[in-house]
């Protein structure tokens, strides 16, 4: 790591209080112009599909399609979810305990690629030691039952945040599965900012692993062994989606500070810049120097100012929407709303519409026939299924 990019990093961490500020969504100010391609205030429009509630929950965090139909659904506070296709709901025990608290608590729930064969589950959660708390990763059998319920056994936890820090923001912990049975795992930097641009911690990164949590041989760091070797880019602030394209290109969807929510196209051993550049500013009002003036690091291809708080994405494939196909679809928190984002062949991306859900909007699934689904925020936060809306006659 050069001494001069540590301190620069470090000048942008001193000069922000916005730590104390443990939000899920921020404020904004008006974008500036010298910055890479920004999405400003955007209107919502109303929704042009057919919405069916399916269950409610108490703060639904992720879900993951069963072979069968099912669902699994996590509940931030700890809880795993079995869910039928009609909306009834059963249990899962031996889920781990979690640390619950701020943006803390159960996160990410994905099946292995052989799940039909193996039932292997994979979970993300925050655990926690000594005041201090990271997100973690363990895989675990799932066991279905007769009674609509299940259980997990030989949990095992194969990656850990390091170090473990204070506070309860920025764990980011999605996880997702590329074609070749990698493990995919997004790292806050714990609203701790310089360790995004240190290559001796995992926090602030993507982290790249192969199905048993070690670590696969072509890794950009891979010889420099310890957490060094789980990383695939660095440079993140609160990474809140994954997703592949057609072209099997990675996207990732990140949180900015005030200002500055990003969508970027995820290449091999690349650096982000954060918190050294961004298209937002501190909470407190001092600037950050934008991605334009420091072309060293990995512009977004496209952000938000105002923010729109993304929390999920995906690409979708489906047919009940054409209109959609090769499109980015993101979860909005503060914008309430379901955001979608034409890419273009050159992987030029722009938003095209903004659907006003009038909830925040925690997770955005395509479900095995197409249909796009949705998790809200919060206790209560509904599963909502979004179809073809039926034409007038």
């Amino acid at each position: 790591m050069h001494r001069s990019l540590l301190l620069l990093a470090l000048s942008a961490a001193l000069a922000c209080s916005c730590k104390a500020h443990n939000l899920d969504a921020a404020g904004a100010k008006p974008a500036d112009s010298a910055a890479s391609p920004i999405q400003r205030e955007t209107r919502a429009v109303e929704p042009v599909f057919a919405i069916t509630e399916v269950a409610s929950f108490a703060e639904p965090w992720a879900l993951a399609f069963l072979p069968d139909g099912r669902l699994l659904v996590t509940e931030k506070r700890g809880a795993l979810k079995l869910v039928q296709p009609g909306g009834t709901i059963g249990d899962i025990s031996g889920v781990p305990k979690v640390v619950y608290g701020g943006q803390g608590g159960f996160g990410d729930v994905a099946l292995h690629p052989d799940f039909a064969r193996n039932g292997l589950v994979y979970l993300s959660y925050v655990e926690g030691e000594n005041g201090h708390s990271g997100a973690a990763v363990a895989r675990a059998k799932l066991t279905l039952d007769e009674r609509g319920g299940g259980a997990l056994t030989g949990l095992q936890v194969i990656w850990r945040q390091d170090p473990k820090e204070s506070g309860s923001g920025h764990f980011g912990h999605r996880l997702l599965f590329g074609s070749d049975g990698k493990l995919w795992i997004s790292s806050g930097e714990r609203q701790e900012f310089t360790p995004a641009q240190d290559l001796s911690v995992n926090l602030g990164k993507i982290i790249r692993l192969n199905d048993d949590g070690s670590v696969p041989a072509d890794n950009p760091w891979a010889d420099r062994g310890g957490v060094t070797a789980q990383l695939w880019t660095l440079g993140h602030r609160n990474p809140l989606g994954l997703a592949w394209d057609a072209k099997g290109q990675l996207w990732e969807i990140e949180m900015g500070p005030q200002g500055g929510d990003e969508l970027n196209l995820i290449r091999r051993g690349k650096n982000y810049g954060w918190p050294v550049v961004s298209n937002g500013d501190n909470y407190d009002n001092t600037p950050i120097p934008r991605h334009d003036t420091q072309p060293q690091y990995e512009k977004p291809k496209l952000s938000w100012n105002p923010v729109i708080a993304p929390a999920d994405l995906i690409i979708y494939t489906g047919d009940v929407f054409p209109d959609w196909k090769g499109n980015a679809l993101i979860a909005g928190l503060k914008s309430q709303a379901l955001v979608r984002v034409a890419i273009d062949a050159n992987d030029n991306a722009r938003e095209v519409a903004r659907y006003d859900m009038g909830h925040r909007i925690r997770e955005v699934a395509q479900g095995p026939n197409g249909d796009v689904w949705l998790l809200e925020d919060g206790d209560g936060g509904r599963l909502l299924r979004l179809g073809q809306a039926q034409s007038p006659r």
